[in-house]
């Protein structure tokens, strides 16, 4: 008996097609998004595109704030803009000289700004269940890496 899949998975594929460390790649799906990775000259490449570690971050900053407006939207409360700055510290030892040990980042810190009504303990539950809820920042917290979540809260102007 085949098992049926679960009415809430969504499958998200991409596929990816290159030479060198470069490479064009295309999200499935009617509007079949396309970008591109490269890397630096220092890792083979001709840094004509943001790298795959850039790419790794900046999917932490937006699946945060897809998160985050979900949660929102569950706590009743409001958001304007947001401002992200993520620092990853990797040592390369493993990626480029093949050493020993994990070529995972050792060390992600998030600093996220969001406009908000929330009160002090509404947006400590809208940190705190945006971190559970956000598949890439489970990505990160269970790879093992030590990870800094900094939020901070800035009021919601009265134009929005």
């Amino acid at each position: 008996m085949a098992l049926k899949p679960k009415a809430t998975v969504v499958p998200f594929v991409l596929r990816g097609e290159g030479t060198g460390v470069a490479q064009k790649l295309t999200a499935s799906g009617d509007a079949g998004h396309v970008f591109h990775a490269d890397a630096y000259p220092a890792f083979g490449g001709a840094d004509a595109a943001p790298s795959p570690l850039f790419y790794a971050l900046g999917s932490l900053t937006s699946c945060n704030q897809v998160t985050a407006s979900l949660v929102a939207k569950d706590l009743g409360i409001r958001l304007g803009r947001w401002t992200f700055e993520v620092k990853g510290d990797l040592d390369t030892a493993v990626l480029v000289a093949g050493a020993e040990g994990n070529a995972n980042f050792d060390r992600v810190e998030v600093r996220a700004t969001v406009e908000t009504d929330a009160t002090e303990e509404q947006f400590a539950t809208l940190v705190s269940e945006t971190e559970r809820r956000c598949p890439v920042s489970q990505l990160f917290l269970r790879s093992g890496l030590e990870f800094v979540n900094n939020w901070a809260r800035a009021g919601l102007p009265a134009h929005v």
